[in-house]
């Protein structure tokens, strides 16, 4: 089992992590654990899955490597991204049984979004 995933992100960008994974996604800010704390970046937490956005300095958002998070309200989730200026990127129903998208976080990092379909 995975305990979590982390993705990079920029010093001094948290309140923008903030403002796209909890308003946009939906997911819950986690306390991050003092000791741990003044190195900088969130945790968040939702729908089965915790992100850790940990800072670096010399900052490269993941383009190819990505989390896959499943999401049972894929096309709410993709409406509300498309309107905060997110794009979203369907996929050409490569996966057998689920269907998926791509977006990237405000750093740039890869997201896939996928729920299963129902026949």
């Amino acid at each position: 089992m995975i305990h979590h995933v982390q993705l990079a992100c920029p010093r001094g960008s948290e309140d923008l992590s903030r403002a796209f994974y909890v308003d946009i996604l939906g997911l819950t800010e986690l306390a991050k654990p003092s000791a741990l704390a003044a190195r900088g970046g969130c945790w968040f937490r939702g729908y089965g899955a915790e992100l850790h956005l940990g800072v670096e300095d010399d900052f490269r958002p993941a383009r190819k490597a990505h989390p896959a998070l499943l999401r049972p309200d894929l096309d709410t989730l993709a409406a509300r991204l498309d309107a905060a200026g997110c794009p979203v990127t369907w996929g050409d129903d490569e996966l057998p049984g689920l269907r998926r998208f791509h977006t990237h976080d405000p750093h740039g990092n890869r997201l896939e979004f996928l729920t299963p379909t129902t026949h």
